[in-house]
């Protein structure tokens, strides 16, 4: 994730031995180094430690709250506000229609960002219409086509025409006759010169007037997102900021300096390839994440928007301790659609902190798809009764699924920790109904 390398920092603060102030200090450092190697602006780097190492060393923590607990609190505080404050970005149109017009230049997702952004607001309930007006890049038009049946949303293009700013004019006219609410432009994003590029995204603002220009800009685009984001700017004023590839990447920073550059809110990021990875960017949550504080909230519109397939049967099931293997397999199946396990973990308070940092989901994945291929070598009655699995079965259904017999372990290792659990709630549950039953004295 962007930025990972400060969760580590604030790690080795939390763990350090040293007086404070020389801790301070140290972290402070750190943190300028990961900063910089993420590619934020020098010049707002600086001023963001300068900020976080005064007030650690002159303001005294609420009655308490150590002072390391305070620090937490400080650079959360100040990395909110360089990520655009507590506020949420308003991403309703305020009224209808409402055209948008995005910019960028070309490798940064523009494309696919335009079919994300309109399947984004078809799920809110919008009527939305892609208009395919970058005319320089061959096959442009296919692929938003193509991304648009995928989304089940309408492109509006004018194949063999080079003029774009016709096109844009042509496509938003076609949907604002037939009432659609919201039309999203998807312009070049290269020509020759960079002097045509930005002529053209200006003649395409003039005509359309579009009510929203957003830039869409790269995770990974470095220092020189300042120096685009600024040029721009002042063709056609930025109100928003798109950034993509946000879940690929080790640095982020000068896409997010780029905020500096136009004064535009980050409206949302993507955070991966498919459709729906496209997620409303709410600072308070995004640094969260980096500082490994948690994101109970994050975690559970995840699963909300996936809609895992969880019954409350299974539920009564897993705490009466009626554990099998099916109940194991809707497990992973739900883990895999929720994501990397590394990601999910990340918004689990308290994990973030202590989860080792030499985690490749790339294993976890594999690990898991082992999983899954064993369950499925199960004959019913093992999926239902898993504990007659003894070595011989273990063979047979090792084989099946093309694994080792140490892997099949592995996985009746995961079960019986699944019965220990649910063992332990079952108890406390009981424990519960004793005590609202009154049959046990306390006194």
């Amino acid at each position: 994730m962007v930025l990972e390398g400060v969760r580590a920092a604030l790690s080795r603060f939390l763990r350090s031995d040293k007086e404070y102030r020389r801790a301070v200090a140290d972290f402070v450092k750190e943190l300028q180094k990961e900063l910089i190697r993420a590619d934020v602006n020098i010049r707002v780097v600086f001023q963001l430690t300068k900020r976080i190492k005064e007030r650690a060393l002159q303001e005294e923590p609420p009655p308490g709250v150590s002072r390391k607990d305070w620090l937490i609190t400080i650079v959360y505080e100040e990395l909110t506000k360089l990520f655009g404050g507590e506020k949420t970005p308003e991403i309703h149109p305020p009224r209808k229609p409402w055209v948008i017009m995005l910019v960028g230049l070309q490798g940064s997702g523009k494309t696919t960002t335009a079919a994300k952004l309109a399947y984004y607001y078809k799920l809110e309930g919008y009527r939305v219409g892609l208009v395919a007006a970058d005319t320089y890049r061959p096959a442009a038009y296919q692929q938003l086509k193509q991304l648009g049946e995928k989304a089940g949303v309408p492109v509006y293009g004018e194949p063999g025409v080079d003029d774009a700013v016709a096109i844009a004019e042509h496509g938003t006219r076609f949907f604002l006759e037939k009432g659609f609410d919201i039309i999203i432009i998807d312009t070049a994003g290269r020509h020759h010169r960079e002097e045509d590029l930005l002529r053209e995204m200006r003649e395409i603002a003039d005509k359309v007037k579009p009510d929203e220009i957003i830039l869409v800009i790269d995770a990974a685009i470095g220092q020189q997102a300042y120096s685009i984001a600024e040029k721009f700017h002042k063709t056609t004023p930025v109100g928003s900021i798109i950034i993509t590839k946000l879940d690929g990447t080790a640095k982020g920073g000068g896409a997010l300096s780029a905020v500096a550059a136009t004064g535009a809110t980050i409206k949302f990021v993507g955070t991966g390839e498919k459709i729906d990875e496209l997620e409303v960017f709410k600072p308070p949550r995004f640094v969260a994440r980096i500082l490994g504080i948690g994101d109970i909230e994050g975690l559970v519109e995840r699963i909300r928007r996936v809609k895992i397939e969880f019954t409350e049967k299974d539920v009564e099931d897993f705490v009466a301790g009626r554990i099998t293997m099916r109940l194991v397999y809707k497990q992973l199946v739900s883990l895999r659609k929720l994501g990397p396990l590394r990601k999910i973990l990340s918004m689990i308070p308290g994990i973030g902190l202590n989860m080792p940092f030499d985690i490749d989901p790339r294993q976890v994945e594999k690990k898991m798809k082992k999983w899954t291929a064993i369950i499925n070598s199960m004959t019913y009655y093992e999926l239902d009764h898993p504990d007659v699995i003894d070595r011989r079965r273990m063979k047979r259904i090792a084989r099946g699924a093309g694994v080792r017999v140490e892997d099949v372990k592995e996985l009746m290792m995961q079960y019986h920790a699944m019965k220990k659990l649910s063992k332990q709630l079952r108890r406390r549950k009981d424990l519960l109904e004793k005590l609202q039953a009154g049959r046990i004295d306390l006194r």
